[in-house]
């Protein structure tokens, strides 16, 4: 079964989109497993720039079925604007399906997700106050509504006053906010969103399946990454699902041998966005010039990306958690510039050098990197598309990651335009 999972292996904000877009010619189904629009993914095609949310990246190739799967969280608002956005840019939607089984983000689940974050105060997690943890919190509690539910307007109805009734009280007694009509909240709801969500509400078990037993190829797009994993991530500063490939199976409904590459995104340095340990964060000039060069700001947000040096003790445990077969890499040119490359082999905590992920979170937050510095290449990147044009020094460091990591790096990105990348190993 030709299934392909794509997941980020750091803290998001890999450049996940540019690969996906880039594998997507050789697919049938694009599908997001999980996530909502807390995620933004950056496609630049020709002289034009796409940020997609909530839409799978194949949307941007006409012979894609692009699928929204049943463990992702939709906004219904925020997927019209996208595929208004995306139709009057000439990209056509009419393919787009939408799972039934997706559970919807309302307008409800922002305003608690801003109070929460607010209520925490110096703790606070650092979310993006989509929404996206309510919508999770209500799913696991069964008072979530899912996108079928649209289609019927009883049963819509029926579950919102259910939903409600539970966080009104919230709403009112916690917070000493309004509480939210559910009526008037249904009624806006089918009425700006059925017409242009209804159309793609469908089966999405059997369009991925019919696919892949057809043999053809489906791509499996996660967001957010590996540490943001609600399990295996930085807890508590993580998503509220799970973005590793095992993910790729309940949200999307496939089984383990549905799936047989497992390509992990990689920056050739790290970021991150918001609170959480980073053993190998930047506070001088470099880091200053990572921002700055990368153009670190997140695509949704806004927000000043934390930046450091490539840590290969992250890279190792994501291997091992998502299965990865390969490594793609992005950003490369953006160490163009500089006289010196690190990269973090291993963690020193409490005078014992680590060279594994510790489990304890208290160990994370006391550990000190261990670096191997190599040189810089000073060298414009931009333009290399053959790995034989690259300088002694990139080899070098691409050839020093590849056995840090112990997965092979076969694709390297030197830019942000569909043709700036080249294959590896």
């Amino acid at each position: 079964m030709p299934g392909t999972v794509i997941v980020g292996t750091q803290w998001g904000d890999e450049g996940k989109g540019k690969f996906t877009d880039l594998l997507s010619k050789e697919m049938s189904v694009v599908a997001r497993y999980q996530g909502g629009h807390n995620a933004g993914h950056t496609l630049v095609v020709g002289e034009e720039t796409f940020k997609l949310q909530l839409t799978p990246s194949g949307v941007l190739y006409d012979h894609i079925v692009p699928v929204i799967g049943n463990g992702v969280v939709v906004d219904p608002f925020v997927l019209l604007k996208e595929k208004e956005m995306l139709e009057s840019r000439g990209i056509s939607t009419r393919r787009l399906v939408v799972s039934g089984n997706a559970h919807l983000i309302l307008p409800y689940h922002q305003q608690l997700d801003a109070l929460h974050e607010r209520h925490l105060g110096k703790s606070k997690l650092g979310t993006t106050k989509r929404g996206i943890g309510p919508a999770y919190a209500d799913k696991s509690m069964r008072l979530g509504i899912r996108v079928q539910d649209l289609l019927d307007e009883d049963i819509f109805r029926e579950k919102l006053h259910a939903a409600l009734g539970h966080t009104n009280k919230i709403l009112t007694k916690v917070f000493n906010r309004l509480a939210v009509d559910p009526d008037e909240l249904a009624d806006r709801v089918l009425s700006e969103c059925l017409d242009g969500v209804g159309p793609h509400i469908g089966d999405s078990i059997d369009v991925i399946h019919t696919a892949l037993e057809a043999g053809q190829h489906v791509l499996f797009e996660g967001a957010q990454a590996t540490f943001l994993d609600l399990d295996h991530g930085t807890y508590p500063f993580v998503t509220s699902s799970n973005p590793i490939a095992g993910g790729a199976c309940a949200g999307a409904g496939v089984g383990p041998k549905d799936l047989n590459r497992i390509i992990g995104i990689a920056k050739a340095y790290v970021t991150r966005v918001g609170s959480g340990p980073f053993p190998t964060e930047l506070f001088d000039a470099v880091g200053d010039h990572l921002v700055d060069v990368g153009r670190e700001f997140g695509t949704n947000t806004g927000r000043r990306r934390r930046t450091g040096w490539f840590d290969a003790v992250m890279l190792r445990h994501a291997a091992r958690v998502n299965g990865l077969t390969e490594v793609a890499l992005t950003k490369l040119d953006i160490l163009d510039q500089l006289a010196e490359v690190k990269i973090c082999v291993a963690y020193d905590i409490d005078g014992s050098r680590v060279e594994h992920m510790p489990y304890h979170q208290s160990e994370l937050h006391r550990a000190t990197p261990i670096y191997e510095t190599m040189p810089g290449w000073q060298t414009d990147l931009s333009h290399v598309t053959e790995p034989d044009q690259l300088p002694d020094a990139a080899k070098a460091y691409l050839d020093r990651l590849q056995t840090e990591i112990g997965v092979p790096i076969t694709l390297a990105s030197t830019g942000p335009a569909r043709s700036q990348f080249f294959h590896w190993s």
